[in-house]
């Protein structure tokens, strides 16, 4: 039974400290979590359905796992997801992301906060980073309850290679403190402005009116269009990008904005086929990238990836926030099974929805061991 073949996210796992008594435990820590891993990515949203999993696959686990005890029982798996610490857990899965998936110079990495709103007594708030063009979790940091994302956002940060990349944060991030970090770590940046930055908004705001008045003569700056039918909709997206100096000098309050270099306007129009008139929602960002309007407004767009893709997914395929999980660090170590499994199955090539995979994964022993990379 010794020499039993690995799946290879066993290694990740078999020096990781035990918080339990170790000589009073029936199950290894190493099972626990890798029957977990398994049973969330075929489809188990409970630690009940967890048990029944290992139950109905023992003969497949027991082909990399020893399983002398049998499989742990539900209350088991609570109790040992509930004492591990998630930092640690976590810290594991972003040390098997940076091995396993390779995040590409120029990537888009978007950071924004998800609560989830069925994990226990009080809701569950995390932090997290998405890598875009990969439509990977690379990984997340839980909000103190008496905190917010701004402390929250520069420990992730803390935690990423971002070198060469692009990180984007919505306006809650965009703070100068987590831009010099961004900058410290190599990477650009693209923050989205609101009132929350005091006087910078509205800057930003009077000197696009301004431009648009005059039409943006003498005013060196760079413009982008991008027009998509979708949904029985048409989309309009417009960008205006400028690092004139005299805007810089006009925007008194940039000082401390590492790197910056270039304000941003958008303005997002949504049309029906029938052409019936539709607000516009103009919004400001400013950025330590030059002034590309083309580069700016893909960036941009990439962002709003981590809410259509990233949340959604994690909402309708995994069904987040129906989560019932009484204690806090069970919920939050269940959402990263979930981003162990959702990584697992958007790594997969098959031409397959992610709900679909899961159910084949369930039913067909060899497809899951391809999501696992088995050998």
């Amino acid at each position: 039974m010794s020499d039993l073949p690995k799946i290879s996210l066993q290694r990740f796992f078999e020096d990781m400290d035990d918080p339990r008594v170790v000589e009073r435990c029936t199950y290894q820590l190493t099972e626990v979590v890798i029957i977990a891993i398994c049973a969330v990515l075929c489809g188990a949203e409970t630690w009940t359905e967890v048990e029944e999993f290992g139950a109905s696959k023992r003969e497949w686990l027991g082909k990399f796992l020893k399983l002398e005890q049998g499989i742990p029982s539900h209350d088991t798996f609570r109790r040992v997801f509930g004492i591990l610490p998630a930092e640690a857990f976590e810290k594991r899965f972003r040390e098997w992301v940076e091995q396993t998936f390779r995040v590409e110079s120029g990537q888009v990495i978007a950071i924004d906060g998800k609560t989830i709103r069925g994990a226990g007594l009080r809701a569950l708030h995390l932090v997290s980073a998405w890598a875009h063009r990969g439509g990977i979790v690379l990984g997340q940091r839980k909000v103190d309850e008496k905190s917010n994302e701004i402390t929250a956002i520069p420990q992730l940060l803390d935690d990423l290679y971002l070198a060469g990349s692009i990180v984007t944060l919505d306006a809650m991030g965009s703070q100068t403190k987590i831009a010099q970090k961004i900058i410290d770590k190599k990477a650009d940046d693209v923050l989205a402005l609101k009132g929350n930055q005091g006087q910078l908004h509205e800057d930003v705001r009077e000197w696009f009116a301004w431009a648009a008045d005059c039409q943006f003569q003498d005013m060196p700056h760079t413009f982008a269009q991008t027009v998509n039918k979708n949904h029985g909709r048409i989309e309009i997206r417009r960008c205006w990008a400028l690092s004139d100096p005299r805007a810089f000098e006009v925007i008194r309050h940039h000082d401390g904005w590492a790197g910056l270099q270039s304000i941003v306007m958008v303005k997002r129009e949504r049309r029906s086929l029938d052409n019936t008139p539709a607000p516009v929602e103009t919004v400001f960002f400013i950025s330590s990238l030059p002034p590309d309007a083309e580069v700016l407004l893909a960036a941009i767009r990439a962002h709003w990836s981590i809410e259509n893709n990233f949340h959604w997914t994690l909402d309708v395929v995994f069904h987040e926030d129906d989560a019932r999980l009484r204690v806090i660090n069970g919920a939050e170590n269940f959402a990263i099974l979930r981003h162990f499994s959702l990584n697992l199955l958007k790594s997969h090539p098959a031409k397959l929805s992610l709900k679909r995979k899961r159910f084949k994964a369930a039913l067909d022993d060899s497809f899951l061991s391809q999501l696992l990379d088995y050998f």
